[in-house]
């Protein structure tokens, strides 16, 4: 008996029916069909696979479009609309003699107006002044003025309010508990303190550093106090029993600074021995050492964000750390002197770092240079930010002086603090504190700030053993004490820009005017003949 397969091939002998065909011809168009289908079903899953895509549809496209633009670029469109109206509403505010003159000089709607540079030898030209518009004004379209500095927020002043004393040498640390009620100090007498955050009265001294302390921060997680000292050990006391229940071995030289992760029970310490040192809280085991700086790493600080670790040194770079890695994500070089100091801003993503040479201001998560603080030409070795915008750098200042050809000099430290509005970068108060009784005048360092909780008051510690507090003048008002503030002129010389306007009217003729760009961005519209009479912009 033939198979199937067997009667398709054979051509039969006997004259077969035309039934027999046809049906045979059914069959296979079957056959035919469920092949087929199982094939666009197998050739649909792997379309990808044979770089074979579906047909771009524009309306899809669009559609998709814009939902991607509404949902990812809404506060850019936004702010555009904003630029807008603001300039909009700075031209309808010009006097009314300005308005007068720009119609003038417009006559017709759809009057062209444009300039073009002089010094370049394209046809590039900028739109001046828009079309007419329903109320009959003419809207100019400003220049955006990049250049100009923003006004900075009033500030209370500060005021020094308290002194407190006790320690025995420099005061090199200082931290408040995160429930606002006391906050510890370390110094270079090889004791720390707990103070009383309301009345400044001792309560506690804890002994058990063989040097300088040099940092203390106070967990907010747990009720342990961490410091470090130049003796090269960092301790964890338990501030329920006042004793050292772990210590954290590692460094091969002092340790300068530590910095306790907000959400992970980690904390990072750096030393003078050019790296820092990643550190589990309870099983006190080394999780990275974050070696990369060639000097002294000074500084360190911690967010939840990444990247989770910054580190400062004397080898002028600032770097990011990746925690999962333990690797450098990137390194800053702006800085031309050590960095001593960093500092995070409470609210913004962005953080402060301090060296000799300036102030700069940084956003994350890439490390972008924001602006520079400049004023502060001191050792900046320590920076504080609070949420209302104040950043306050205290640090001290070394003058020497030659004498003739011989190497001999005279040395003097002058602590300094600045008060400075983070947004605009202008500093609005200078403190110079008087040395205490018992200490000499080159003792004036300011080493460690602190904002308590609230970020009304400050703590300094500095270098006369003494520790002062200082708080806003809650009487002082713009009244009382105004903003002494002037926007610095930019140095850039003016630039004489000449167009020409053609008014479509009944007087066939040119008029040559001239546009004088000042650096108090406005342009003067002004007649060649008598430059200095025209329409200001």
């Amino acid at each position: 008996m033939t198979s199937t397969s067997t009667d398709k091939l054979d051509v039969p002998v006997d004259g077969s029916s035309s039934s027999n065909k046809e049906q045979l011809s059914a069959k296979e168009k079957a056959l035919h069909n469920y092949v087929f289908r199982s094939m666009k079903r197998a050739h649909d899953m792997f379309l990808y696979d044979y770089d074979v895509f579906p047909e771009n549809s524009e309306k899809a496209e669009k559609i998709w479009r814009n939902t991607k633009i509404r949902s990812s670029f809404s506060h850019v469109i936004k702010a555009v609309e904003e630029n807008k109206r603001r300039r909009a509403e700075e031209v309808l505010r010009l006097p009314k003699s300005n308005k007068e003159g720009i119609a003038a000089v417009v006559a017709n709607e759809n009057v062209p107006l444009a300039i073009t540079d002089g010094s370049s030898k394209g046809e590039k030209q900028i739109s001046l002044i828009e079309q007419k518009s329903n109320d009959g004004t003419f809207r100019a379209l400003l220049p955006s003025r990049t250049n100009l500095i923003t006004k900075p927020k009033w500030h209370a002043p500060w005021k020094l309010y308290r002194v407190i004393s006790g320690h025995t040498g420099w005061v090199r640390a200082v931290d408040v508990e995160p429930n606002n009620e006391w906050f510890a100090t370390g110094g270079a007498d090889r004791i720390i303190k707990i103070w009383d955050l309301a009345s400044g009265q001792l309560k506690l001294s804890l002994t058990g550093h063989i040097s300088a302390v040099r940092a203390v921060k106070v967990s907010p997680r747990h009720p342990y106090l961490f410091s470090a000292g130049e003796d090269k050990q960092v301790k964890c006391w338990d501030l329920e029993q006042n004793k050292v229940v772990r210590h954290y071995h590692g460094h091969l030289s002092a340790v300068q600074d530590l910095a306790l992760h907000p959400t992970l029970d980690i904390l990072v310490t750096c030393a003078r021995d050019s790296t820092a040192r990643v550190w589990d809280m309870r099983t006190k085991a080394q999780i990275f050492c974050l070696s990369g700086h060639r000097d002294t790493v000074a500084s360190v600080i911690c967010q939840s964000s990444n990247p989770q670790v910054v580190t400062g040194s004397h080898d002028s770079t600032i770097r990011l750390w990746d925690l999962a890695s333990g690797q450098s994500v990137c390194s800053l070089t702006n800085h031309k002197k050590s960095v001593r100091s960093l500092a995070l801003h409470p609210t913004l993503n962005m953080f402060a770092s301090g060296s000799t040479d300036n102030i700069k201001l940084w956003k994350f998560p890439n490390g972008d240079f924001m602006q520079n603080l400049s004023g502060h030409n001191t050792m900046i070795n320590s920076l504080v930010i609070n949420e209302d915008g104040v950043l306050v750098s205290g640090g001290n200042k070394i003058f020497s002086l030659n004498v003739g050809k011989s190497s001999a000099f005279l040395c003097s430290d002058v602590g300094t603090m600045h008060f400075w509005d983070f947004k605009s970068g202008f500093c609005f108060q200078k403190e110079h504190p008087p040395p205490q009784p018992g200490s000499i005048d080159s003792e004036r360092g300011i080493f460690a700030l602190c904002f308590d909780k609230s970020g009304s008051r400050l703590i300094s510690a500095e270098a006369d053993k003494s520790i002062k507090m200082w708080k806003e003048d809650l009487d002082a008002t713009e009244e009382t004490h105004p903003l002494m503030w002037r926007p610095e002129i930019l140095k850039k010389q003016l630039k004489v820009l000449f167009v020409s306007v053609q008014i479509n009217s009944t007087v066939d003729s040119n008029f040559d005017l001239v546009v004088v760009g000042g650096v108090d961005g406005h342009l003067a519209i002004d007649d060649q003949q008598s430059v200095g009479t025209g329409v200001r912009v």
